[in-house]
């Protein structure tokens, strides 16, 4: 076994199973500024999120990761802008398999979020999507192709039921201690 991908699997299992769980921001954050491709400034990650594979998932300034969001970063990356809001439970797929191969063979993708962008409750995004400066993602919704920037998306599939503000100058700041 590639030692590299032991050491990673073992990081994973330490915060999923573990640290992430555990009611300190302050220790979570110091782990997942170690752990993680980038880990902004300002940004808090409640308790409960997993991350596959920390090293591809990079997360920029004052984002809000909600209780229970999972990232999956095992094959490709995920990155997101500046003051991104995550709604509780929302799923950021980058590794699926191609239904037609005849050996399930891997497709997938980066998964790129804007600035701004705000993903509701229990979404789910797909592998190689992008979402636009300004989005919003509503609950439930799964994305399964681009979202445009200040597009208001919802449904399953999501499809485009709005849009945004587009004069759009706040800066997140919430990072509860004990969630």
């Amino acid at each position: 076994m590639n030692l590299r991908i032991l050491v990673g699997g073992l990081a994973a299992l330490a915060y999923n199973h573990g640290l992430g769980r555990f009611p300190s921001r302050t220790l979570r954050k110091c782990y997942l500024r170690a752990w993680l491709g980038n880990f902004g400034a300002g940004t808090g990650v409640q308790m409960g999120c997993r991350f596959l594979h920390g090293r591809k998932v990079h997360l920029g300034q004052r984002n809000v990761i909600n209780f229970g969001c999972m990232f999956d970063g095992r094959k490709f990356h995920i990155r997101t802008g500046h003051d991104v809001s995550i709604g509780p439970n929302a799923t950021i797929l980058t590794l699926g398999h191609d239904p037609q191969s005849p050996d399930m063979a891997d497709r997938g993708g980066d998964v790129v979020i804007g600035n701004r962008v705000w993903i509701g409750y229990g979404a789910l995004i797909l592998p190689g999507l992008k979402i636009g400066d300004g989005a919003v993602v509503g609950a439930g919704a799964v994305v399964t192709k681009d979202v445009e920037a200040f597009a208001i998306v919802a449904g399953n599939p999501a499809r485009k039921i709005g849009e945004r503000n587009r004069e759009l100058g706040y800066e997140l700041r919430f990072d509860p201690f004990f969630l």
